[in-house]
C-alpha cells in the first residue's frame, strides 16, 4: 500500500493535469466551440488511452514468451488481461453517465447564461458534493482536519476565481450546481469499481464521452469550423489525452488508496496549476489574490497530508484483483510459481484480520466507525 505522500502525490499530479487543459483549451477555443472541443478531449483519452492499452498487452506478450524459452513455462506467472466483472458494470456505466454526459451537457446549457467568473466559482462544489457523498452516502471517516482542510482548499478555489459581480446567481447557476453534482456523483462511484486496471475506466470512460459529447455539439448547432486544421485537432485530442486520460488515469489510483473525499479534496487544487500554467504561456504578474488562494490551497493540503487516522478495526473476508505488495493487508500463497517480483497483479484472497495501524479510507479500509 502506497504511503500517504505517494498517495498525495498521485492525486495533486492528476489535478496539475488536469488544471492544465484550461489554459491549453482557451488556446484552442479560436478555432473549435467548447462542446465539441470537450469532445475532442474526451475522444483523445480514449483513443490515446487504448493505444497504451494494446502496446502494454504486447509488450506482456513478447516478456512472457521470452520468459518461457529462458525458463520453464510453469515458473512463469499468468498475464491475461484483467477482467472487469459484470457485478461492477452497472457502477462503471453509472459514472460514465452522470460524469462524462450529463454533467458536461449541464455545464454547458449553464454556461450559456452565466458569467465566466460566476461559472469559476460556482464549479468549486464539484470537492464539496464529492465530499458529502462520500462522507454521508459511502460512509467515509471525517476527521476535524480533513474537515477543515476541505474548507481551506474550497476557499482557495472561490478566493482564485472571484471577480467584482461574481456574486449574482443567473438562471444558469442552477445547471453548474447540477454538473458538480454529476461529477461528485462520478467520482463516487467510479470509486466502487477503482480495484481495477485504472487504464481500462479511463479509456472506457474517453471513447463513450468522447462520441457523445460531439454528437450533442452538433445537436445543439455546433458545426465544423471553417479552417480547422488537421493540426488542431491533433493538438486537441493530445491535449485530452494528457489532461483527461493521464489525469483520469492517477486520479482512479488516488480513489484507490486515499478514498473520494479525499482525492477529491486534492483534485481541487486543479485551477492553480491551471492559473500558473496561464501566466508561464502568458507572461503576467501574480496578483495577491492568486498568493492568498495559494496560501489556503496549500493549508488544506497539509491538513490532509499529515492526517492520522488509527484504530483498531476489522477486515472481512475478501476476493479482488489489483496491483499489490505483500504488505500487512496481503499475505497469501500463489497458485503460480512467484519469481519474487514486486508488486504484481493476480486475483488473490484476503482472510479476515483484526489490527490497528494509521490508514486512509482505500479498498482495504472500507469499514465503519
Amino acid at each position: 500500500m502506497p504511503s500517504r505522500h505517494s498517495a498525495a502525490f498521485t492525486a495533486l499530479l492528476a489535478a496539475a493535469l488536469f488544471g492544465a487543459t484550461t489554459p491549453l483549451a482557451k488556446a484552442l477555443l479560436d478555432s473549435l466551440s467548447p462542446f465539441l472541443l470537450a469532445g475532442l478531449f474526451y475522444l483523445g483519452s480514449g483513443v490515446g488511452l487504448g493505444i497504451v492499452m494494446l502496446a502494454r498487452r504486447v509488450v506482456r506478450r513478447t516478456t512472457r514468451r521470452s520468459a518461457q524459452r529462458s525458463t520453464s513455462a510453469a515458473a512463469v506467472p499468468p498475464t491475461e488481461p484483467h477482467r472487469f466483472p459484470l457485478r461492477d458494470v452497472p457502477w462503471l456505466a453509472g459514472a460514465i453517465a452522470a460524469g462524462g454526459v450529463a454533467g458536461p451537457a449541464l455545464l454547458m446549457l449553464g454556461l450559456n447564461t452565466t458569467p465566466a467568473a460566476t461559472g469559476s466559482l460556482l464549479l468549486n462544489l464539484e470537492g464539496v458534493f464529492t465530499a458529502l457523498i462520500a462522507w454521508i452516502v459511502f460512509r467515509e471517516n471525517v476527521d476535524l482536519p480533513v474537515f477543515v482542510g476541505m474548507l481551506a482548499i474550497v476557499a482557495g478555489g472561490v478566493v482564485l476565481a472571484w471577480q467584482p459581480g461574481a456574486a449574482d446567481l443567473p438562471p444558469g447557476a442552477l445547471l453548474l450546481a447540477g454538473a458538480c453534482a454529476c461529477w461528485a456523483v462520478d467520482n463516487n462511484l467510479t470509486r466502487k469499481v477503482s480495484t481495477h486496471d485504472a487504464t481500462f475506466i479511463a479509456c472506457v470512460k474517453g471513447l463513450v464521452a468522447g462520441p457523445v459529447n460531439v454528437a450533442l455539439a452538433f445537436a445543439v448547432g455546433a458545426s465544423w469550423p471553417h479552417g480547422t486544421t488537421a493540426w488542431s485537432v491533433a493538438l486537441a485530442m493530445l491535449t485530452g489525452f494528457a489532461g483527461y486520460g493521464a489525469s483520469l488515469v492517477l486520479f482512479v489510483v488516488a480513489l484507490r488508496n486515499l478514498g473520494s473525499a479525499r482525492t477529491g479534496a486534492y483534485f481541487s487544487v486543479a485551477p492553480l496549476f491551471g492559473v500558473t500554467l496561464s501566466w508561464l504561456l502568458w507572461p503576467e504578474l501574480p496578483t495577491s489574490q492568486f498568493w492568498v488562494a495559494a496560501a489556503l490551497m496549500t493549508l488544506g493540503v497539509w491538513l490532509h497530508v499529515r492526517e492520522r487516522h488509527e484504530h483498531a478495526h476489522t477486515h472481512e473476508a475478501l476476493d479482488h484483483t489489483h496491483r499489490h505488495r505483500h504488505d500487512a493487508h496481503h499475505q497469501h500463497e500463489h497458485d503460480f510459481a512467484w519469481d519474487g517480483e514486486e508488486p504484481h497483479t493476480h486475483p488473490h484472497h484476503h482472510a479476515p484480520i483484526t489490527h490497528a495501524h494509521r490508514h486512509f479510507p482505500d479498498i482495504h479500509h472500507r469499514h465503519t466507525h
